[in-house]
């Protein structure tokens, strides 16, 4: 427990308990003075007086119980008279202190400072990996929601308590610590386990671009190894974020700015990326290609300036429908007024336009302004923005093309910078290759796996993830073909329903679609599609020595260490002949 926490909390009682402590001492002290000083008479009539330990005793049960008997004799008139006294004042200091501890248990400071170590408490004797998540708004509670399907832990920080008091409520698997404070401050992030043993990296998620570039510094200054992943809906903020060295800046409105012109310009390329990055099982529905002609954009705030530069970059033409529209913009065409009014729209010029894109930051409006422009245009493409995920129901009767949703960007970038890093460069090489390379791999793939968004994740050949295949390739000094390896543990002579898409050599090196028979070394890291069933049967492959051997050479290995010495009496493990699923004894944990 952190030191400063415990402290700070017992001293904080100590504090509002001082008064009532005090004067809960004095009136002890009193009383059992002042029965060793009154006399008595003891059991022959003789005058005696009580030690100090008779009259700390009997006081401190009267005190509190009032009763029990006079010891060790029977009182004097001017005993009980004084004891009556004590009586009396010791009610009143009991109320007194009671009364003030139980302000004190209602004091919001010290319901805080409980509140603050209970939660560095858990935090410190977490034993498992977890991400440091700021801010539990919808984003946060996808990636959370997200993290716990996955297996990993999380930790949040988020300054409205409302929130984290309905974190309990999501059921999530595993329980997650969370604070309700303000991630901005380096303190707090520390005792959040910013700097941990276990903490694999932090993720802002703040609707304040100040606190998420706050939480970037103090992560780049207290933590330097630990990736930072951190949302910016400033070009100002990426840039003050990137001086410093964070790794993973995520604007949602630039991201989708930058969907939006590979679709207008490789459609089959964007088809592809919103393919593999669909949540696993989920149908994907290919949508009509965005037009080329004339946009309209309503709302030329964070979002339609990106919408706005995305479209300018692929040489479409824009007319902007805002309230205020900048008097120094002499280069685009500007309408004055509200998009959910007809006369707007007309003078826009909308039965002559292609696509609009509502990008205003209120829902109603948004919707209004699509509903409206299609009444008058019904083969509109629609760009409809979504603030809340509480009005989905509304967003999913309108049936736009693109709906864009920030918190869902946002936490499938995470995501998909977390569990699969080697995503992102291969979707960058997609955008490099061109249509139609794009085109024909999308076709392969689709033909394959169908058109639900297929399984995706990463593979390190090394002794965490591969443990099985890294001692076959360093000790026994044997070579693997990627093609051997993606045989059915169960049946060899099946393939697994996977593919590599990327492959990335230790040297830095990479290759696009590797072919089957290349040569797998120690340190490469490969990239996945394919079904779930596939994924746990490689994992099988990757880490159990038996499986391994008989992918790779079609030998079954007895399980278990009986098993195996006896197969060494008898010469050694058997070549398979090609027998039925029923008759492989692999899977078996040695």
């Amino acid at each position: 427990m952190n030191p400063d926490v415990q402290e700070s909390t017992f001293f904080l009682a100590l504090r509002r308990m001082r008064a009532p402590l005090i004067t809960l001492i004095l009136i002890y002290a009193v009383s059992v003075l002042g029965l060793t000083l009154i006399p008595g008479i003891d059991a022959e009539g003789q005058p005696t007086r009580m030690s100090f330990f008779h009259a700390f005793y009997f006081i401190s049960y009267t005190a509190t119980t009032i009763g029990f008997g006079e010891i060790p004799n029977a009182f004097s008139e001017s005993q009980r008279l004084w004891i009556i006294l004590c009586i009396y004042l010791s009610v009143i200091g009991w109320a007194y202190s009671i009364g003030a501890l139980l302000a004190l248990l209602q004091d919001r400071n010290f319901q805080n400072a409980v509140r603050v170590q209970r939660f560095n408490r858990v935090v410190r004797r977490l034993r498992e990996p977890f991400y440091l998540v700021c801010g539990y708004g919808e984003t946060g509670q996808l990636i959370c929601r997200a993290l716990d399907q996955l297996g990993m832990r999380a930790v949040v920080v988020e300054v409205d308590e409302a929130r984290v008091s309905q974190l309990d409520l999501h059921g999530h698997s595993a329980d997650i610590p969370a604070l309700a404070a303000d991630a901005r401050q380096p303190e707090i992030l520390k005792l959040a386990g910013l700097t941990h043993r276990c903490c694999l990296g932090v993720i802002a998620l703040t609707n304040d671009d100040n606190a998420n570039l706050a939480i970037a510094i103090a992560t780049r200054l207290l933590a330097p190894e630990l990736p930072a992943l951190c949302r910016a809906e400033t070009a100002e903020t990426a840039t003050n974020m990137a001086s410093f060295g964070t790794r993973h800046i995520i604007n949602p409105f630039d991201k989708f700015g930058r969907y939006l012109a590979l679709a207008l310009n490789a459609p089959a390329a964007y088809h592809l990326l919103e393919w593999l990055t669909g949540v696993p099982g989920t149908p994907v529905v290919p949508h009509r290609d965005p037009p080329r002609g004339h946009w309209l954009l309503c709302g030329y705030g964070r979002f339609g300036k990106a919408m706005v530069s995305a479209l300018e970059q692929e040489g479409v033409p824009v007319t902007i429908i805002d309230h205020d529209p900048p008097p120094d913009d002499a280069q685009r065409h500007w309408v004055r007024g509200d998009g959910t009014g007809v006369p707007a729209l007309l003078e826009a010029g909308v039965r002559n336009a292609v696509g609009i894109a509502a990008c205003t930051c209120e829902d109603m409006s948004n919707l209004s302004i699509v509903v409206t422009a299609r009444e008058l245009n019904p083969e509109l493409f629609v760009v409809l923005r979504q603030n809340l995920q509480a009005n989905q129901a509304l967003f999913d009767a309108f049936e736009s093309d693109f709906t864009v949703v920030p918190s869902k960007i946002i936490a499938r970038e995470c995501l998909a910078i977390l569990t699969t890093p080697l995503l992102a460069p291969f979707l960058w090489q997609i955008k490099q290759r061109g249509e139609s390379w794009a085109s024909t791999l999308l076709d392969q793939l689709t033909e394959r796996f169908g058109w639900q968004a297929p399984t995706v994740w990463s593979v390190r050949v090394d002794a965490g993830q591969s443990p099985a295949l890294l001692n076959w390739l360093t000790q026994s000094h044997r070579e693997a073909a990627l093609g051997d390896l993606l045989r059915d543990p169960h049946d060899r002579s099946r393939e697994l329903a996977c593919r590599v898409l990327y492959l990335k050599r230790e040297d830095g090196s990479a290759a696009m679609l590797p072919h089957r028979h290349t040569a797998i070394q120690a340190g490469d890291q490969l990239l996945f599609v394919g079904r779930a069933v596939a994924c746990g049967a490689l994992e099988l492959t990757l880490n159990n020595e038996n499986a391994l051997d008989y992918v790779l050479r079609g030998r079954e290995i007895p399980g278990g260490w009986v098993w195996e010495r006896l197969a060494r009496l008898h010469g050694g493990p058997a070549q398979s002949s090609g027998g039925t699923k029923t008759n492989r004894a692999i899977a078996r944990s040695p």
